[in-house]
């Protein structure tokens, strides 16, 4: 295998999908990269890639010692390996190798406490540790992703040169990457997108359900709809793939493909991270713990199936047939879709600040918003509105009460209630759709009934509350006073 004449710019660990991309990326960028796989056919296959796509400036290597030595000082290394345990075995097998000032970085999906642990390790060895959520796929990896790095400011410059080029560009905006901050940061981040990417693709896949359940719209007006749709307000990548996944005829059966492929999510673990995370921090984020809660549903195939004959007969009295304007359902759920998805931006932005305040991170939520606007998964020009609202106001409490935002959903509201009501009547479950606008309805009311629930804990429990017109904690002998009442 040819050795580079100098020192190569960075070296990169970790060859899967994301890896081999990220690399050839990197090389194209005009940075020459050593390589590096435990299974050493992966490195081959890179290099001839690399060989294939334009004689890129990659090589590679099959063992760890000498992909180390071929890289300039300091050392720069991205892994991408799987989260957890090889991690670990990667920093451990690279960091024999390494000297004081070299840096790591992992580019996978980590769970931030791991990234501030190796980061501490890393510099009692006197190395440099970077997280960086990576987004956008394969196609973003190869061709420019959204990057999310987090942890030593120090390693951040070392390689900010190659993570400005390798970044998506978006013209108005400039490169899809930023320092993020300290600690385990750009891996927390990176962590949130995926949650609010949860909510989004629940939310498209409720709008789906509704047209095709309800409106009876064929593939080839599903298609003509999202494309149409794509042209404005909901402009983004997952409304543009939805559009594409419409128009494929299967390969192996008459009829489309969407159709025939089996209604079972999978999870790589993000989504339940984030709510687990909503919990702990008591912030409330109801549309992307009803889209890991629609995973969940979606896992019990069998037990669905069988549900569907228990009840089948059953609801066929109360769940009528809905007559309906095509044309204006179509306008309603795209409406609705907006406003909902207008509650899930706003649940994972509040996420972040939140977990920002308790860690001293300092985020910005704005410039998340922009790095996001190229590259990553949840890229939509609906991104540029969430940064004006934050370059307004710095300090939002709510996404929903930006005076912008707060205008477009009082605009939407009665489509939404509409298409909420709709699937409701027709048995069409819409978990992402209906609690945003929960959670819209209990954020704008003054006044919940969270005081009959607190008046409850404190006559089980004594748990106290307060009043509304004194200042103070109370408690009540509420059973003595109900029993004396009886009597």
């Amino acid at each position: 295998m040819a050795a580079p004449a100098k020192p190569t710019r960075i070296g990169l660990a970790g060859l899967a999908v994301m890896g081999q991309n990220l690399a050839l990326n990197i090389a194209e960028k005009g940075f020459p990269i050593s390589v590096y796989n435990r299974t050493t056919s992966k490195v081959d296959e890179t290099v001839e890639r690399a060989k294939v796509e334009g004689d890129l400036p990659l090589y590679g290597f099959h063992d760890p010692e000498s992909f180390v030595q071929s890289i300039q000082k300091p050392r720069v290394i991205i892994m991408l390996v799987k989260a957890g345990a090889p991690v670990d075995q990667t920093i451990k097998t690279l960091s024999a190798y390494l000297e004081k000032g070299d840096c790591i970085i992992d580019g996978g999906n980590e769970w931030y406490e791991n990234t501030e642990r190796r980061e501490k390790a890393m510099a009692e060895l006197g190395l440099l540790y970077l997280g960086m959520g990576v987004s956008g796929g394969e196609e973003g990896a190869r061709n420019g992703p959204s990057l999310m790095p987090g942890g030593s400011f120090e390693a951040f410059k070392n390689i900010e040169d190659i993570l400005v080029k390798v970044a998506a560009q978006v013209p108005d905006s400039g490169p899809c990457v930023t320092y993020i901050g300290k600690g385990g940061s750009g891996n927390f981040v990176k962590m949130i997108h995926n949650g609010i990417e949860y909510g989004d693709m629940q939310l498209i896949a409720e709008a789906y359900d509704v047209l095709r359940s309800v409106g009876k719209l064929s593939n080839e007006e599903l298609h003509q709809v999202f494309s149409e749709w794509n042209k404005g307000e909901l402009l983004s990548f997952l409304i543009e793939i939805t559009a594409d996944i419409f128009s494929i005829k299967d390969d192996k059966a008459d009829g489309y493909l969407v159709d025939k492929v089996l209604d079972k999510t999978g999870m790589k673990g993000t989504g339940k991270w984030t709510v687990q995370q909503a919990a702990d921090l008591s912030v409330a984020a109801p549309t992307i713990a009803s889209s890991l809660d629609a995973r969940f549903l979606s896992g019990l195939k069998e037990e669905r199936v069988e549900a569907a004959k228990v009840f089948g007969s059953g609801l066929s009295d109360v769940l009528v047939p809905q007559e309906v304007d095509k044309a204006k359902l179509i306008d309603d759920v795209r409406q609705a879709l907006y406003a909902s998805k207008i509650c899930s931006y706003a649940q994972g932005m509040n996420l972040i600040r939140a977990k920002s305040n308790e860690k001293g991170w300092d985020l910005k939520l704005g410039e998340l918003a922009r790095i996001w606007k190229g590259g990553c998964i949840i890229r939509a020009v609906f991104l540029d509105r969430i940064k004006r609202a934050y370059d307004r106001n710095p300090d939002l409490a709510n996404l929903l009460v930006d005076p912008e935002f707060a205008k477009e959903i009082v605009e939407r509201q009665s489509a939404w209630r509409r298409v909420v009501c709709l699937a409701i009547n027709s048995g069409i479950s819409t978990p992402g759709m209906s609690s945003s606008l929960a959670y819209f309805d209990s954020y704008r009311r003054e006044r919940l009934p969270a005081n009959l629930v607190q008046a409850q804990r404190d006559y089980f429990g004594a748990h106290t509350y307060e009043r509304t017109d004194v200042e103070g904690s109370f408690h009540t002998e509420w059973f003595k006073i109900a029993k004396q009442l009886k009597n």
